[in-house]
């Protein structure tokens, strides 16, 4: 099915239907507990832009792979394991010698609290020279993997902080990719603790507006857009509990006419009321079709609400690819968003069914 707002290689003709590149680091969760006063911990893989090709292919079946890179030991070996069972190809994986103690090569370590009521959720990365920020564009063979059939390649402003080179890796890769006729998706996800040491918000701007150059669809949320295009939200407090769509709209307007490469801009709505409960929503443009809304969830009850973001992306790009408007696409969304939100870690476990029944505006009543 051909979507209006979106052209995108069949998948008869495509080896893949997305790459994402990207860190991807070994989270560790106290789950109910703090981390300061834990003495146990679940432990999974995550990351932003993996996290989205994970979706693709874990709920929505598509075929994906992993470009990324990770120091040869026992903990680079688990990450490898719990990538495995994500179902994505890890042949693009990039392995580094290990020295015995890490002074010149890491894996990322990710302790994250969930947060509940008044208590907001907690993430403390320890990330430091990792292997995937000392790649460099030409670690790739870049015209290999896209002339091979690629649908779809996923990136965004997590790994493009991690390092000078890694911005590099990812505008080596976008370019590669359009010369291939490969659709490229970009969420902004912006961290302060990430570029604070670098440059801050100055630095952010700079690296992304360059990428953003290459960029078909583009996804972030309120602080994102702020944060790393420059582009204000006008009306938005500083708490997030107003969140009014005519100001995005504004906005995406903006956005739309200074980068005339963006076919697809997509938001989230997070108005945050405690860890618990917020209200949940998702607004997208596109050139063919304007604007459109996602269904409005108001008071939202939060599991786990880190990868929300990124299941909105993986559910927008699977509507961009598959479904036939983009309503659907951001419907789709916006449902797997929430879905992943209801159970603790990065990643998805909805299934396509799922998503398709709350996007339709099924129920959460018991299924025997």
């Amino acid at each position: 099915m051909a979507n209006a707002s979106l052209t995108t290689r069949p998948a008869a003709e495509s080896r893949y239907d997305v790459v994402a590149l990207g860190e991807v680091m070994l989270r560790f969760d106290p789950r109910d507990r703090r981390v300061r006063t834990t003495r146990t911990f679940d432990v999974w893989e995550g990351g932003g832009e993996y996290n989205v090709a994970r979706g693709l292919r874990r709920c929505f079946g598509l075929r994906g792979a992993i470009v990324t890179a990770l120091a040869d030991n026992e903990v680079g070996r688990l990450v490898e394991d719990c990538m495995l069972t994500g179902g994505l190809d890890t042949s693009w994986v990039q392995w580094r010698d290990y020295d015995g103690i890490g002074r010149e090569v890491r894996n990322g370590l990710n302790f994250t609290e969930r947060g509940f009521g008044v208590r907001g959720a907690i993430g403390t990365s320890d990330r430091g020279h990792t292997a995937i920020s000392q790649m460099r564009p030409d670690d790739v063979d870049w015209d290999a993997l896209f002339s091979s059939g690629v649908r779809w390649l996923h990136t965004g402003g997590i790994f493009a902080a991690l390092s000078e080179s890694a911005a590099e890796v990812a505008e080596a890769a976008m370019s590669a990719a359009r010369r291939h006729g490969v659709v490229v998706s970009y969420d902004l996800n912006y961290r302060p603790s990430l570029w604070k040491g670098i440059g801050g918000v100055e630095r952010a701007r700079e690296v992304n507006r360059r990428l953003a150059q290459h960029v078909d669809v583009m996804i972030g949320n309120e602080e994102d857009f702020t944060a790393s295009l420059g582009f204000e939200v006008e009306g938005v407090d500083e708490d997030l509990t107003d969140l009014d769509t005519a100001a995005f709209r504004t906005m995406i307007k903006t956005a739309a006419a200074e980068y005339p490469n963006f076919q697809v801009i997509a938001t989230t709505l997070r108005g945050v009321k405690s860890a618990s409960v917020n209200d949940w929503g998702a607004i997208a443009w596109s050139r063919e079709e304007g604007f459109v809304e996602a269904t409005h969830r108001a008071d939202l009850e939060i599991y786990d609400r880190v990868g929300g973001g990124d299941s909105f992306a993986s559910g927008l790009a699977y509507g961009l690819m598959e479904l036939g408007s983009l309503q659907e696409a951001v419907e789709y969304g916006a449902a797997h968003g929430a879905l992943a939100m209801t159970t603790p870690g990065d990643t998805t476990t909805a299934s396509l069914a799922e998503v398709a029944k709350l996007a339709s505006g099924g129920s959460a009543r018991v299924q025997r």
